[in-house]
């Protein structure tokens, strides 16, 4: 039976979220900058002091309990609230570790000027950058894995907040000399018949191309079993002669300053995507959020 008096620390809570995020309590005691017995201890603490099994541990795994799951956000909520009032009393606002996930169409364009800003404008923040996916940066996002994540939206996820950032058109990028280069005036009835070369599966800007294609009841023309996991790659296929595809603006001029390519644009209102960063509607770091997301606005490239 739980002791009805007991009152969890937050080094206990800690050192539940820290397990339950990285699965490994060795992993998990170097994050937190303690010993393993130490972070052990605690853990056990709190679920005695619980009466509850929080973490199943064996020699292979570890494995957050149902209890555990059912925990786990009021933990990390718990954690925030403490770190926020803290940050408001020193008058620090963001600072210490943030974990921001970053889809791969997005993370190259925009840190560059971001991670300068941030350590200009913010010297006690210490962000940690994870590259990803859309659906794992939003499961990092409700697991506690990660703080925020910059990605295209809606994420249609509930329990997440949702701050529009930036919007971008889509570019055509074909080879040097196809018939559609140089364009400013395409519908996007013009994909009709294109080979058009796409990013493997899982990325956003994949499922957002083959939308748009739905969405004039185009049939873009098969391109085999050419498949890029990067941007760069997909581009540089086009260069070689491979088929043509659907880049964000911001990226236009790093992917297209090698090779022999050309652009083309859509006429308005053009193709795109908004950029946004979400976060989970519990934290209580909504308004440092909001300043993270005006910092980001500021840095986008022109």
């Amino acid at each position: 039976m739980p002791d009805q008096t007991y009152q969890p620390t937050l080094s206990q809570l800690r050192a539940f979220v820290a397990v339950a995020e990285y699965r490994h309590f060795g992993t998990a005691a170097t994050r937190l900058g303690v010993s393993q017995p130490t972070l052990s201890q605690a853990l056990a603490a709190l679920e005695q002091g619980l009466g509850l099994q929080l973490i199943e541990r064996s020699t292979r795994r570890v494995l957050v309990t149902a209890a555990g799951m059912r925990l786990l956000p009021k933990a990390m909520a718990t954690l925030e609230a403490a770190d926020s009032f803290v940050a408001s009393a020193t008058g620090d606002g963001l600072g210490g570790t943030l974990r921001m996930g970053i889809i791969p169409t997005v993370a190259p364009y925009v840190l560059p000027g971001l991670l300068p800003a941030l350590r200009k404008r913010l010297p006690a923040l210490r962000p940690q950058v994870i590259e990803d996916q859309t659906a794992r940066l939003l499961d990092g996002l409700r697991t506690g894995v990660l703080d925020v994540a910059l990605l295209a939206l809606p994420a249609e996820t509930s329990g997440l907040v949702e701050i529009p950032v930036y919007s971008e058109q889509f570019v055509l990028v074909t080879p040097q000399g196809h018939a559609l280069a140089g364009r400013t005036d395409l519908a996007p009835s013009a994909l009709e018949s294109l080979p058009l070369l796409l990013l493997d599966e899982g990325h956003c800007l994949r499922d957002q191309t083959l939308d748009l294609c739905r969405t004039v009841e185009v049939d873009p023309m098969s391109v085999g079993d050419t498949r890029a996991a990067s941007l760069a790659t997909v581009v540089q296929c086009v260069a070689g002669g491979l088929g043509v595809t659907l880049i964000p603006e911001m990226a236009v001029p790093a992917e297209t300053a090698k090779g022999s390519l050309e652009t083309a644009h859509f006429a308005a209102p053009a193709p795109g995507r908004t950029i946004g960063l979400v976060f989970r509607s519990s934290t209580a770091r909504s308004e440092d959020y909001e300043y993270l997301s005006a910092i980001i606005r500021a840095q986008r490239p022109g």
